[in-house]
C-alpha cells in the first residue's frame, strides 16, 4: 500500500506542477484552488507512504515521478522541446526510479 500511496503522491505532484502554469502566478482563482488542493493531496499521500518506505527512497521516487510526468506533459501541453537528449535524460530518471524501487528496503 505504501508504494501505491507514493505513486498517487507523484501523480498529484505532476498535477500541481502543471497547475502552477495555469494559475498565472496565483492570479486565477480556480486553477489556484486546484493547484493548492493537489499540493496538499500530494504531501498527504507522500507522508503516508513514508511511514513504511525509507525517506531517501520515497522522496527521490516522488520527485522522480513528478519530474518525469511534468517534463512529458510539458512536451504534450506546452510544446516544449522533445529533442533526443532531453528524452534520454527523462529515460534516465525513469531508470533511476525503477532502480530505487527494486533496491528499496521496504
Amino acid at each position: 500500500m505504501a508504494w501505491l500511496n507514493l505513486a498517487v503522491a507523484g501523480l498529484f505532484e505532476i498535477g500541481w506542477a502543471i497547475g502552477l502554469k495555469y494559475t498565472h502566478g496565483f492570479s486565477r482563482f480556480w486553477p489556484s484552488v486546484l493547484t493548492v488542493a493537489a499540493m496538499v493531496a500530494s504531501f498527504v499521500f507522500l507522508a503516508q507512504a513514508l511511514k513504511e518506505i525509507p525517506v531517501g527512497t520515497g522522496y527521490a521516487v516522488w520527485t522522480g515521478i513528478g519530474a518525469t510526468g511534468t517534463a512529458i506533459l510539458g512536451i504534450v501541453l506546452f510544446a516544449e522541446s522533445a529533442a533526443l537528449p532531453r528524452l534520454a535524460c527523462i529515460g534516465l530518471i525513469v531508470v533511476g526510479i525503477a532502480g530505487l524501487k527494486l533496491t528499496a528496503e521496504a
